[in-house]
């Protein structure tokens, strides 16, 4: 039997990433520098394991889709309209004022405006990963500084599209533009008209009928179908996957969405990496090793620049406008996005595109020591609950109701009763559509799923609510969660006394039995009909719960002895009886 070429290079490619992303990542240089580092080694510039790049490539790409269909996906357009003083002033105004001053300086190298801009707009980037991680590691991101960083990231983020779509409205292959104005005119109304009104209707019966697989080649098909759709008209597959992933920003659906695409995303955006990295030529930065260093230290100095001065207009002082610039600073990993469109289309020659590339890569290289260099001289901002400015975590909840039936409903009644922000997650898809005709908060979603609670939010809330009516499911989620977000806090109902044992074994605290409660408050009210008053009756039902409690705690570490538990519970029984006849 032939052995398939394919496999050999999937070892390498996966051999390669293995060894080399862990490495960089536990030395703090990131994921993507470990991947494009991976790819220089086994491609043709390191030992030449790979000789073709460009097969790896077309394949790649398509995790740049998914990447794009999950920005449209996150962009919820009451989430922007809430940002849009930190995202139009700081965001717009980095992005533009960066990018003119390094348009100037790339004119002169390139003595086209058209390409000198394209080039300047790709540079003006940062790259979301790093500095989202430099962020949380240095604890700035819930401070005022951290939103204005992160409304810069976001407008970024969305300004990646337009790039793109520009790039293919100046190529030299006219085919990307040959559709009629009517045509993508009528597609696209026909798109948005699909995605809000059928698409949420399709996907409930594929939930309800389907399985766990059919739901996540739901996800890719809607991603791929829309992204082929437009290039048919004459757009990019780009942007077919954004528009896609905005018409699913308010689906009930949006997590379980996130969730699927979530790992092909990943896997085929390391795999655009380690091509690019593959595509890096080293021995043009032997050749240039100057032009390459100080083309990185420029743009990390202008766009430093930049920063500082948007963020002193706003009142910050220069201290933490410089701690923020330095995060920000990087070239960022669309700009090996769009490189590798607007070489491929012609519009950048093949020499420009890779010293680019290198500078890219090598200011992402020197971040983290610049930013380590000048964490010593700066202070860590102050997280200033008096400020005034712009919220960006009205869509990040304080609460995750996980169940959302009869016992979770209650509780989420009062959430926004109280203004509290909370999202619900069920994966029973007729509840959810009918439940959310009444107004409430809901997503389609597995919760017992780590991805799910992830794209839910669960690392920025402060407490999870399990309502979830089968027992093994609300164990496994609590231990997942004391696990890998031991600062959130856990609320848990327990179906029984057998099952609070194995939560409280999980080191929950806050459980609450289903007829605990009710039942104190029937016995309460027995006793008053017996003649005993209110306050006796009620001091009884405490006396009887706090005790309850205690036994709970006590017979914790028997549960799985029948035996001893027999004996507890008959010891406490006798404990009871003597607490009640000294009252």
């Amino acid at each position: 039997m032939p052995h398939p070429e394919w496999i050999q290079s999937a070892i390498i490619y996966l051999s390669a990433a293995v060894i080399c992303v862990p490495l960089f990542r536990k030395i703090g240089l990131g994921a993507i520098l470990g991947y494009l580092v991976a790819g220089i080694v086994i491609g043709p510039s390191g030992i030449a394991l790979i000789s073709d790049p460009e097969k790896l490539l077309s394949l790649a790409e398509f995790g740049v889709i998914m990447l794009l269909f999950l920005i449209g996906l996150e962009i919820a357009p009451r989430k922007l309209w809430e940002m849009r003083k930190s995202v139009g002033i700081t965001g717009t105004g980095q992005l533009l004022i960066s990018a003119g001053l390094i348009c100037v300086g790339l004119f002169f190298l390139t003595k086209d405006w058209d390409i000198a801009w394209i080039l300047a707009l790709t540079l003006g980037l940062s790259s979301t990963a790093f500095a989202v991680q430099l962020m949380a590691e240095y604890e700035i991101l819930p401070t005022p500084l951290g939103r204005q960083g992160f409304s810069i990231l976001l407008l970024q983020d969305i300004a990646v599209v337009p790039i793109l779509f520009l790039v293919s409205s100046l190529s030299a292959d006219e085919s990307a533009a040959s559709g009629s104005p009517a045509v993508t005119a009528m597609v696209l109304v026909a798109v948005i008209l699909f995605g809000r009104f059928a698409l949420n209707p399709l996907l409930r019966i594929i939930a309800h009928y389907g399985n766990r697989e059919v739901m996540t080649a739901a996800s890719l098909l809607i991603v791929v179908g829309v992204a082929e759709l437009m290039v048919a008209i004459g757009l990019s597959m780009g942007l077919g996957a954004f528009i896609a992933g905005l018409l699913l920003a308010n689906s009930k659906f949006r997590h379980q969405l996130e969730t699927d695409i979530e790992p092909f995303k990943g896997l085929l955006l390391g795999l655009f990496f380690i091509a690019v990295g593959m595509q890096m030529n080293l021995e043009l930065f032997l050749q240039e090793p100057w032009f390459i260093l100080l083309g990185a230290f420029a743009l990390m100095g202008v766009k430093t620049l930049v920063i500082v001065g948007l963020l002193k207009f706003q009142k910050f002082s220069l201290r933490e406008s410089l701690f923020l610039g330095v995060m920000l600073c990087q070239g960022g990993e669309f700009g090996f996005v769009i490189l590798s469109q607007a070489s491929a289309q012609g519009l950048v020659e093949a020499h420009l595109s890779q010293q680019i590339n290198l500078i890219i890569a090598f200011s992402m290289l020197f971040t983290v020591p610049v930013a380590l260099l000048v964490k010593k001289f700066v202070s860590k901002p102050k997280n200033a609950g008096e400020n005034t400015y712009d919220s960006i975590d009205h869509e990040e909840p304080e609460v995750i109701i996980c169940g959302f039936g009869r016992f979770g409903q209650i509780i989420g009644r009062i959430m926004t009763a109280s203004h509290i922000p909370f999202t619900a997650l069920d994966k029973d898809a007729t509840h959810v559509g009918f439940v959310r005709r009444f107004g409430n908060k809901i997503f389609y979603g597995d919760a017992s799923r780590m991805d799910t609670l992830e794209a839910a939010g669960i690392a920025e809330a402060k407490l999870l609510v399990l309502a979830l009516d089968d027992p093994k499911t609300i164990t496994k989620i609590a231990h997942q969660v004391r696990v890998h977000w031991p600062h959130v806090k856990i609320i848990a109902r327990a179906r029984n006394r057998g099952h609070a044992y194995q939560l409280y074994a999980e080191g929950l605290r806050h459980i609450i039995r289903e007829t605990f409660e009710s039942s104190l408050q029937a016995a309460a009210i027995t006793l008053q009909e017996l003649g005993f008053t209110e306050g006796q009756a009620l001091e009884k039902v405490d006396m009887f719960r706090i005790h309850d409690e205690q036994l709970l705690a006590e017979a914790v570490e028997y549960k799985d002895d029948l035996a001893k538990l027999i004996e507890v519970a008959s010891e406490g029984r006798k404990e009871l009886q003597d607490i009640f006849e000294k009252d």
